[in-house]
């Protein structure tokens, strides 16, 4: 199994770009919408770490059940 850093760095950049817009949008007077935008970037987020997981729980699977 190979490091993929990569996905931590897209994980932390969405992340800070993220936070941007929310604080954006929260000076202009729009706290609903980034809230909605928050919500958005964390299910996004979400998802990538359970296609990691998943991953990682098909590579303990393949040493261990020897398939």
């Amino acid at each position: 199994m190979d490091i993929d850093v990569s996905a931590i760095f897209q994980i932390a950049g969405i992340g800070i770009i993220i936070a941007m817009i929310h604080t954006l949008l929260k000076q202009m007077g729009k706290e609903e919408v980034a809230h909605w935008v928050t919500v958005i970037g964390f299910v996004v987020v979400l998802f990538m770490v359970v296609r990691l997981l998943n991953e990682l729980f098909q590579e303990i699977k393949t040493i261990f059940l020897f398939q």
